[in-house]
């Protein structure tokens, strides 16, 4: 992690050089209805809402995530709080999931007693999610689905504690402003937690020959290797932005156990958790 540090400081110092320069013309931008939204993403995912709650389908590799990402994030939100007592820890807590498609993280979110506020630019996602959610009045009442876009989302809203982005940087056209977006979601003093998949050889071996090719974990197409962020531009993006990087955490899944598990090295999935700089 020290090396990884020094790292992540160099190409900062870098990467302000340069992101310096676009970044008054990127702030006008965001205010003629500029978008992350890549409508080719969002119709190959709008597609497979059908299969959203099959376990066993194209997206059984997102519930298994759970059991690594909800206990991430509920740590990311309780790391100054002692005790951690109760089965509702997330309680009065306001998390916003960008990309929540049909609800998968949304749910167990809600159900530790977090208010969640799901929102997805395909309207197909959104039904799916709204539907599934009433059939559990725990959930339904704790949760909000919306048909939008992060940047829609700025004006709109007085800041989450936690602001979440798992799968989904991946999927979008400008990773700079998608971040910009995130730190204008988060509360001071509030989490920015996401989870993505590498930019490097490894990555293209396993995430998209392997995953797509090879083992069929996910449809042929669903990756585009030239849209996976390296993490350690990813951390410039997010430091820049005006948070301190607690955790960049190496992620692996093993498609025989079709289970998830930690991993120190970040060449292929990973997860990078941090907290927005109070004023």
């Amino acid at each position: 992690m020290a090396a990884k540090s020094i790292k992540i400081l160099s190409n900062f110092r870098r990467f302000c050089a340069i992101r310096s320069v676009f970044f008054s013309y990127k702030r006008a931008c965001s205010s003629y209805g500029q978008t992350t939204v890549d409508d080719e993403e969002v119709f190959k995912f709008s597609e497979l809402c059908s299969e959203f709650w099959d376990i066993n389908g194209p997206f059984q590799a997102l519930h298994t995530m759970n059991r690594l990402r909800v206990p991430l994030i509920r740590d990311a939100l309780l790391r100054d709080t002692e005790g951690k007592i109760g089965t509702k820890p997330l309680k009065d807590k306001n998390i916003l999931d960008i990309g929540c498609g049909g609800g998968i993280l949304c749910e167990p979110l809600a159900r530790l007693g977090a208010n969640v506020m799901g929102i997805d630019a395909s309207a197909e996602a959104i039904s799916v999610a709204q539907h599934h959610a009433k059939h559990d009045p725990e959930v339904w009442e704790r949760v909000n689905y919306r048909c939008m876009t992060a940047e829609d989302l700025v004006n709109q809203s007085d800041g989450f504690d936690a602001v979440v982005a798992s799968e989904v940087i991946e999927h979008i056209n400008d990773p700079e402003f998608f971040v910009e977006t995130c730190a204008q979601l988060a509360k001071p003093g509030g989490s920015l937690i996401l989870t993505t998949i590498n930019r490097t050889p490894q990555s293209y071996l396993l995430a998209i020959l392997g995953a797509e090719y090879v083992l069929n974990i996910v449809e042929r197409g669903t990756h585009d290797w030239n849209k996976f962020v390296p993490d350690d531009q990813l951390a410039s993006l997010v430091i820049y932005n005006g948070f301190t990087i607690h955790m960049i955490q190496g992620l692996c899944y093993n498609p025989f156990t079709r289970q998830w598990s930690k991993l120190g090295d970040t060449s292929v999935n990973y997860a990078l958790v941090a907290q927005k700089e109070f004023v």
